[in-house]
């Protein structure tokens, strides 16, 4: 029997990923930076979008918390994604789900920028994805597939 230990794991991952930042910086590359918006404040999602605030600064990424109250219309969501995804500034975008039942997660989904939809979830995302192609995956799939491989766990059958 094969016991994976996430937090090992964990740690690890975050050690590498804090070495190649390091590397980027010391060759005069820019400090990866992600952005999380968080609508409303539902404890759960504030302890998620906090632990991802939290990865960002044991790794040397810049991150930046949006947060915005639970009757923020669906156009003015809309706007500040628009704002975000025309930011060169930020190179990746989390908007925390589950959102108010009066904004359409798919139209918030549909305006993240491909290339700054790190959780995975735009429709063109999805796509590659089923393709096989490069793409952002969604985190906790890409995180089981990382155990699985770090652990040799056999998948096939």
């Amino acid at each position: 029997m094969i016991l994976i230990d996430g937090k090992k794991t964990s740690a690890d991952i975050k050690n590498e990923i804090a070495a190649r930042v390091a590397e980027i910086k010391a060759e005069g590359g820019k400090t990866p930076h992600l952005a999380a918006v968080l609508v409303g404040s539902d404890g759960a999602s504030q302890t998620y979008v906090g632990a991802k605030v939290k990865a960002c600064e044991e790794v040397g990424f810049q991150s930046t918390l949006v947060r915005l109250d639970s009757d923020i219309s669906e156009a003015e969501l809309l706007k500040v994604v628009e704002d975000i995804n025309n930011n060169p500034d930020i190179d990746g975008l989390i908007v925390q789900l589950p959102l108010p039942k009066h904004i359409s997660v798919d139209k918030v989904t549909n305006k993240i920028k491909p290339e700054k939809d790190v959780d995975g979830f735009t429709p063109a995302n999805v796509g590659r994805m089923t393709l096989n192609w490069p793409a952002y995956v969604a985190a906790t799939p890409y995180g089981i597939v990382e155990l699985l491989k770090r652990y040799n766990v056999e998948t096939s059958g």
